[in-house]
């Protein structure tokens, strides 16, 4: 049996007391680690809080980034219908469903918002999804990923040109694609332009296809609710003016401004511990 499948049997309470244990250590060491990159990124998105302000918000971003990256194990270690059985309410999932049923395609929009592998089952019951997949470095991790992912039927594309024209082909026929718009990509993928006021390199893949394709844009987040008891999905119709701009930036910059407004609904549920901002024009790398 794959070794990561011992998670199926480990209790959900326990996962997340280890989880909450790591971000205990985490957080005892502002000047390392994940704790300092969140209190970069928060002090660059949000400088209008006082320090005390951004310090709290920044320990339990971590907590909340290790409470999912536990919940993700348990996700992929366990059938589809645990998933299911974790959420609790969906917010606007009837314009959803109108969405799925709409000819022109509709491109699910899922920023590192909270623990998002949690709602794929309850996405893949009313749509068959197409998402873009890139393989993890650590075999045994990748392979227990993929199994997940494929019980679940979804098509997986690779993150290359070949899977960027399966995307825009799935859209084109009317389907369901999924993509992470907040990554850092690489250059030769992205534009610059402003996220929470800070123009850094941002994926312009998103915008290209809504242009293409004039798909629908529907913004998805799932949340761990404050009792503990499950989750609930966000469903969040993106409806800026200028997301099918024919100007990439114009279009790319209005997507951050939508993904902006889903971030600030929960902004300790953002994963913030990664270099977001690491590409700034004419300004010394912050993380450095």
């Amino acid at each position: 049996m794959q070794p990561l499948h011992l998670f199926r049997y480990i209790p959900l309470s326990t996962i997340r007391y280890m989880a909450k244990t790591c971000a205990w250590f985490i957080n005892r060491q502002p000047n390392k680690g994940m704790l300092r990159k969140v209190l970069i990124n928060l002090k660059l998105a949000y400088p209008e809080l006082s320090d005390t302000e951004r310090f709290t918000l920044a320990q339990k971003s971590v907590v909340k980034q290790c409470l999912s990256y536990g919940e993700f194990m348990k996700c992929w270690a366990m059938p589809p219908q645990w998933s299911l059985d974790q959420i609790h309410t969906v917010h606007n999932g009837d314009m959803l469903k109108r969405a799925f049923a709409d000819l022109r395609g509709t491109l699910l929009v899922v920023p590192h918002l909270g623990t998002w592998e949690v709602m794929n089952a309850w996405l893949c019951q009313h749509t068959e999804l197409t998402i873009m997949y890139k393989p993890i470095k650590e075999k045994a991790l990748d392979q227990f990923v993929l199994q997940a992912r494929e019980v679940l039927k979804s098509k997986l594309v690779p993150t290359d040109m070949s899977g960027v024209k399966l995307l825009f082909k799935n859209l084109k026929s009317g389907g369901s694609s999924v993509i992470l718009p907040d990554h850092v990509p690489h250059p030769s993928g992205g534009v610059i332009v402003p996220f929470f006021g800070i123009k850094t390199l941002t994926s312009t893949l998103a915008s290209k296809m809504a242009q293409k394709t004039q798909c629908r844009l529907i913004g998805l987040s799932c949340v761990r609710r404050d009792d503990g008891k499950g989750f609930d999905i966000y469903c969040d119709s993106l409806d800026h003016e200028t997301l099918y701009d024919r100007n990439t930036e114009t279009a790319t910059a209005a997507l951050n401004m939508e993904i902006e407004k889903m971030i600030n609904r929960l902004p300790s549920d953002y994963m913030w511990g990664y270099k977001r901002f690491r590409h700034i024009p004419d300004q010394k790398d912050p993380y450095s």
